[in-house]
């Protein structure tokens, strides 16, 4: 085949960047939040002895830190805050990265010719980093709130059980500071659907992946990974969003009825003093 009749490459769709990115920094985001862990714990480690002079600190240095984690938490404990972290990746790193084409190519109009002026390739990264910061945020505040919460003493809970518990608690808590908004049902119902509105964008690839696992017969498929792969291929991107809404309407009114019966039974039982 001559020069001349080589085919131009296939442009990747948008869905296929984007997805290729996310996937991409959830691999990179699993590898590293050890470090990530090791990070968060030794930045306030330094807030908490500022006013003790005298008292040794617990962490030293990025392994010692780790070894400490592991040794008091267990290894597992390295990775806290990975689903939040994950749910992080999936926002910014498909963001980032998966919007920088179709915005540069904004930036630089339909009729250029060549290769883009470096100033428009740094607007475009700009954009797109923006962008995708204000969209994951409240990820990374409910991922390093998990890092942050290191060995307790006995009989102490903790302060969110999970990633879904941290995500609907501080939904609350930011409602409860509107004005207009107190701690009573209809707030609860509000948090209640946030957060499963929240969950059901995140988990739905999740869930449609582990249903076609389930009920695909045995030899359907090679493994999660290979799931993932063949939905993504035969059916678009869209099929990891099918039943959206029906899921919504369960989970959602799941956390309504949950958060509801436990705000009324903490106020049965445990009663505020007056």
């Amino acid at each position: 085949m001559t020069g001349g009749d080589a085919k131009p490459a296939k442009a990747i769709p948008l869905y296929g960047t984007f997805a290729a990115s996310a996937f991409s920094a959830c691999w990179a985001e699993t590898c590293t939040i050890p470090l990530d862990t090791a990070k968060v714990r030794l930045q306030l480690q330094g807030k908490a002895l500022a006013g003790e002079l005298n008292a040794a600190p617990k962490y030293r240095g990025m392994f010692g830190t780790m070894a400490t984690i592991a040794r008091e938490e267990g290894a597992a404990s390295l990775w806290k805050g990975i689903v939040p972290g994950l749910h992080r990746q999936c926002l910014f790193g498909g963001l980032r990265i998966g919007l920088y084409e179709p915005v540069k190519n904004v930036y630089i109009g339909k009729d250029h010719v060549g290769d883009a002026p470096l100033i428009k390739k740094i607007a475009a990264g700009l954009t797109t980093g923006a962008l995708a910061i204000c969209v994951a945020s409240p990820t990374d505040l409910v991922k390093v709130r998990l890092q942050s919460e290191g060995k307790l003493p006995p009989g102490v809970p903790r302060r969110y059980s999970g990633a879904m518990n941290a995500y609907s608690t501080i939904v609350k808590q930011t409602l409860l500071k509107l004005p207009g908004f107190t701690d009573n049902v209809v707030t609860h119902i509000l948090s209640g659907l946030g957060a499963g509105f929240i969950a059901v964008c995140v988990g739905s690839p999740v869930d449609v992946v582990k249903s076609r696992m389930m009920g695909g017969g045995q030899g359907a498929y090679k493994g999660t990974i290979d799931c993932f792969v063949q939905t993504f291929k035969n059916d678009g991107a869209g099929a990891f969003y099918k039943g959206f809404w029906p899921n919504f309407g369960r989970l959602g009114s799941w956390n309504v009825i949950m958060f509801l019966t436990l705000e009324q039974t903490k106020k049965a039982f445990f009663p505020k003093d007056e």
